[in-house]
């Protein structure tokens, strides 16, 4: 139909100019997330943008055209996680994940492998070990110094919230049996008072302070590294929970030079220059890269019993956590940040870290409000607080495979009664609260088909257990694809030009060898990405 314009009372029919696409995707079996249209055959760009969504857009073509046929492949709008650490993740792909290693002895003979290459007194250093894999004790720096005594080591848990050293390293930090535990953290001791090497939450800091920091060359390089594989996975957004400056000058270098094959929504990492610096000047919105949101701690995590509860640890009965911020302090970095246009994504695992950000943040936000504030990860809730977070209108940030990664000890660690609020995206959803998801890598993978697949099954990738843990928090197919595309895109103040496959929005999205929407469960955990496209241009594809 041709457009009709009124003007002055008279109706003109003006001659419509067909503009022709760069890219159409035909034969296609496309889930746009839109409710309007559900669903479509084939999609056509111009640009960075949608040009057209439905059966036959073939009269859009063109001689430059690129025509691609999806041989009735899955469609979907581009994946968003909407939290994850991109340099943590670049990190990783250059040195070897241990997330899987079964014992301690394993892992020893991995950092006696690395010293050995590096020059005399470098550090060693390494993330993702787990003490939940070999039993649940944890290690000690005796374990790394019979294979590495003459330079210090660091391994991070899994969670980021406890490290792993030798003597070496606790020496060069200053710490002894005496040593006092820091303000949100705290140094682990044996039965005799001395420290055992395991430092949790800010307590690695007194160790990382002697790692000599990355330079801005490795940082560029992890977070190119980071980029071509989270488009390689599919993901065409990240929300990267935690930036610093120099994370933002090699994002602005990556993206001018051509080499940022998805975008970035950037938190600041908590509360010092950069935060005063765009507290003063505003947010920073771009195409590839935006700023307008600080990251803050309230606790710590579950794994290394850092998570701040409101009743002792089930399992550690002297024990109940730590608050690493005080409520006064996210209160006021609260009032600031709506003040300024930014939002607060506050980290906060366990049910008195919740209670604690919840209350901030509603004295900063007086009731409902567009600030679109996030409590990250939102794992243990009590009952009545799903509520809160609803008259607050804030947005609960989650990352499925948490829930299918703690299963194996949660019910151990805070017992029956609180595993009700635990990982309850189902009580979520029905108080109206939106729920964003993500993965938190390198804490876990970052294939979203494995967070897709976790939020829809509360399963492991062999099944188990029959049924899901705690099934009735199980998010449908559709509820877990919209977590992943449009209230990410929300959650980021980005629905309407993401999130969705609408003309006029940007034109990203994936196609994927299975259909996740419809073929048998396991088969999502197998799920290959086809083509990755970002702003219409193809960043990656299937050999």
């Amino acid at each position: 139909m041709l457009p009709i314009v009124a003007l002055l009372g008279l109706v003109l029919v003006v001659p419509a100019v067909a503009q022709k696409a760069d890219l159409i995707v035909e034969n296609a079996r496309i889930y746009t997330v839109n409710p309007a249209m559900p669903a479509a055959k084939a999609i056509a760009v111009a640009g960075e943008k949608i040009l057209a969504v439905g059966a036959d857009v073939s009269s859009f073509a063109g001689p430059n055209t690129r025509r691609i046929d999806a041989h009735g492949a899955a469609l979907f709008p581009g994946l968003i996680d909407s939290h994850g650490h991109m340099r943590g993740l670049g990190g990783l792909l250059e040195s070897r994940d241990l997330r899987h290693v079964k014992t301690v002895a394993e892992i020893a003979e991995y950092v006696k492998q690395q010293a050995a290459g590096r020059p005399a007194g470098e550090w060693v250093v390494g993330r993702n070990w787990d003490q939940t894999n070999w039993g649940g004790v944890f290690p000690s720096a005796k374990d790394l110094d019979a294979v590495v005594a003459d330079r210090p080591v660091f391994l991070t848990r899994v969670d980021g919230h406890a490290g792993w050293a030798n003597s070496k390293a606790l020496a060069l930090a200053g710490i002894d049996d005496k040593t006092p535990d820091p303000a949100g953290g705290k140094i682990l001791r044996d039965a005799q008072g001395k420290a055992t090497g395991i430092l949790v939450d800010r307590a690695q800091g007194l160790v990382r302070s002697k790692i000599p920091p990355p330079t801005f060359a490795q940082i560029k390089k992890q977070l190119e590294l980071a980029a071509a594989e989270c488009a390689r996975l599919g993901l065409t957004g990240v929300h990267d929970a935690g930036v610093s400056d120099a994370d933002l000058r090699a994002y602005k270098e990556l993206i001018a030079e051509g080499k940022m094959p998805m975008r970035v929504w950037a938190m600041i990492g908590g509360e010092g220059p950069l935060w005063k610096q765009y507290l003063e000047k505003g947010p920073e919105i771009g195409s590839y890269l935006t700023v307008r949101a600080i990251k803050l701690y309230a606790d710590g995590a579950l794994g290394s019993r850092g998570a701040a509860l409101w009743q002792p640890y089930t399992d550690d009965k002297a024990n109940s956590g730590l608050m690493m911020t005080t409520k006064e302090d996210i209160e006021r970095v609260a009032k600031q940040a709506a003040a300024r246009g930014f939002q607060v994504c506050t980290h906060a695992i366990g049910d008195r870290a919740n209670r604690t950000v919840l209350d901030a943040y509603a004295a900063a936000l007086q009731g409902k409000n567009d600030k679109r504030f996030r409590v990250e990860h939102a794992q243990v809730i009590s009952l009545p607080d799903f509520k809160l977070f609803a008259d607050n209108s804030v947005i609960a940030s989650v990352q499925a495979t948490h829930a299918t990664s703690d299963m194996r000890w949660i019910d151990k660690r805070v017992g029956p009664d609180r595993v009700a609020g635990a990982y309850a995206w189902q009580r979520f959803l029905k108080a109206g609260v939106p729920v964003a998801n993500g993965s938190d890598f390198p804490v876990e993978e970052p294939n979203p088909m494995l967070g897709l697949y976790a939020a829809i099954t509360r399963q492991d990738v062999t099944g188990q257990p029959p049924g899901g843990w705690t099934p009735e928090q199980r998010m449908s197919r559709a509820q877990a694809l919209e977590s992943w595309t449009l209230t990410g895109a929300y959650a980021a103040f980005e629905e309407k030009i993401k999130g969705s496959l609408e003309v006029g929005k940007l034109a990203d999205f994936v196609i994927l060898d299975h259909d996740i929407m419809t073929a048998p469960v396991l088969d999502i955990v197998k799920t290959k990405v086809r083509l990755t496209v970002v702003g219409g241009k193809v960043v990656y594809e299937q050999k």
